[in-house]
């Protein structure tokens, strides 16, 4: 085993990003106030290849200097739209066939690994660091989505938990399209030994 180098590593360029479908997942941030979130969850969005990121209230737009610290230019490959009223964006989402989805702590969870099959398109809404998305978008939401946790604390980083549940919901959406990187391993009989793959 060696770590790749930096030319070794097979990504898109750019350009041919543009051309690639993307996975029909947008995420509206709702008043995230810590600017290094907003440019981590660029950086994560790039990596997902979701469609959209939506900003909203007081959540900083990529023009701010300092977000590209953490978005390290994927604010550049990523789509994305300020939109100063999340609830009527929200509305308009879901005209257009989104399920509108809130990464919060409800009285009606859905584990974000345990999603239904029909829940795509999706918009995944996540929110203010400390008081998390507001209440009148949850009441608008479709679902309410929950990463599974066994510490003390209450909750994730904003983008921390953006990456987990945009990531479970990438795998999901990609096995149902028949990916074979996230197709369930076949199960070996009892006994029998994993083959080890040839070497290159």
């Amino acid at each position: 085993m060696r770590k790749l180098l930096h030319h070794e590593i097979p990504r898109p360029d750019p350009d041919a990003l543009r051309q690639l479908p993307r996975h029909p997942i947008v995420v509206v941030l709702d008043n995230i106030r810590s600017i290094y979130n907003v440019g981590a969850i660029f950086r994560t969005a790039d990596a997902a290849r979701i469609a959209h990121v939506y900003l909203t209230g007081i959540t900083g737009t990529p023009e701010h200097r300092q977000l590209h610290k953490t978005a390290l230019g994927a604010e550049y490959t990523v789509p994305w739209t300020y939109v100063h009223d999340p609830t009527v964006l929200v509305e308009n989402l879901r005209q257009q066939g989104y399920c509108i989805a809130v990464l919060e702590l409800t009285d009606s969870p859905t584990y974000t690994h345990q999603v239904p099959d029909d829940v795509f398109p999706l918009a995944l809404i996540v929110g203010h660091e400390l008081y998390g998305v507001q209440p009148a978008l949850v009441e608008k939401a479709d679902l309410a989505l929950e990463i599974p946790q066994f510490g003390s604390k209450q909750s994730l980083n904003v983008a921390v938990a953006f990456g987990i549940a945009v990531f479970d919901l990438v795998r999901h959406y990609r096995r149902l399209q028949g990916d074979p990187l996230f197709s369930p391993a076949p199960r070996l009989p009892d006994g029998a030994a994993a083959r080890t793959p040839p070497s290159q």
